[in-house]
């Protein structure tokens, strides 16, 4: 008797998506990227402003994180679309990966066709789709009221000015349908890993996909943060940033909610000190207030001195969680 495979949707951004995807991609399961079209940074913004493109930044890289690395001819290509110019001519800064789906999105009359003809060429293992095909920018109200445009503008600001009071769009937008359809026929949907204000809850601010989250009944897991962020989640307990994340799905309870238990080295501490950040610390106390489960496990690793979430790891309990229940506190079996 055959098992009906498990159909697994990440939500977030380029680079924390794209391991997420790395992990569970070595499981036999339909895997779905949902990625916010609200970036408006590097070559993903020089083509926005000047030629009126979506932003295809993190697309790509989780269409390159979703193809197939055992063929060496879909490697080399990859290689290719992650290749970033460094010339003083006009292409300084671009991607060729973007300048493609730049190329495509023409030719195929949007960017979900572009993505289509493209993840046919990767030979994909699993689907990238845009949260939405609407154009709109992100914007954060601060504290002292004050508005900051523009997502690129709210991941560069540093320490210029207070805290965020909250993020929306300055348009209203419609969901993509094949997201909604994603959602409702997963099995588990992880949000992030990824950074809170700018890569995650974007795409919450889509009602139509934060609804679909919140009248799910399949398990719900946000990944948090590692470490904390200078201008938007800096002095954040694991319970803030779990606590925001439900803000922007109606309050629905996480199901499981992913905590870092590794330990830095003191090399690793002073270089993020310096941009003024710190390890991400569980407030149990705080966080199982919006959790039912708050796993917590050894879920990084330090590429050089950078910190990254552990693909491998966080897949493995991603699938846990729909094979059967986890429970697991304060470190009983998953680090």
């Amino acid at each position: 008797m055959s098992t009906k495979r498990k159909s697994i949707v990440v939500i977030g951004g380029g680079s924390g998506s794209s391991t997420a995807l790395r992990g569970l991609k070595s499981y036999d399961a339909d895997l779905t990227a949902i990625v916010t079209m609200f970036d408006s940074g590097g070559s993903t913004g020089i083509l926005r402003e000047e030629f009126g493109y979506p932003p295809l930044g993190d697309i790509r890289q989780c269409l390159v994180a979703l193809s197939d690395k055992n063929n060496d001819q879909i490697v080399a290509l990859n290689s290719a679309l992650d290749f970033r110019f460094d010339t003083d001519s006009s292409l300084n800064g671009h991607s060729v990966g973007n300048l493609v789906l730049a190329a495509l999105t023409t030719i195929y009359n949007g960017v979900q066709g572009a993505i289509d003809e493209l993840s046919r060429m990767m030979q994909l293992e699993g689907q990238v789709v845009p949260v939405t095909l609407d154009e709109a920018h992100l914007c954060a109200r601060l504290i002292d009221g004050k508005v900051v445009r523009t997502e690129s503008a709210i991941d560069l600001r540093g320490a210029n000015g207070p805290g965020i009071s909250e993020v929306f769009l300055d348009n209203e937008v419609s969901a993509n349908d094949r997201a909604l359809i994603a959602i409702r026929e997963a099995d588990a949907i992880l949000l992030g890993p990824g950074d809170l204000y700018t890569s995650v809850i974007p795409n919450l601010l889509v009602q139509e996909v934060s609804d679909a989250i919140r009248d799910t009944e399949s398990p719900v897991i946000y990944a948090c943060n590692l470490m904390t962020k200078l201008g938007e989640t800096a002095g954040y307990g694991a319970s803030t940033f779990a606590s925001e994340v439900l803000r922007y799905i109606g309050g629905r309870k996480l199901d499981y909610f992913l905590v870092n238990s590794t330990k830095f080295t003191d090399d690793v501490l002073d270089l993020y000190s310096a941009e003024d950040a710190q390890p991400v610390e569980l407030d149990y106390a705080g966080a199982e207030e919006f959790a039912n489960e708050i796993l917590v496990s050894d879920l990084a690793y330090v590429d050089g001195l950078t910190v990254r979430h552990n693909s491998e790891r966080l897949a493995r309990i991603v699938m846990a969680t729909v094979e059967q229940p986890v429970k697991n506190t304060l470190g009983t079996g998953l680090e």
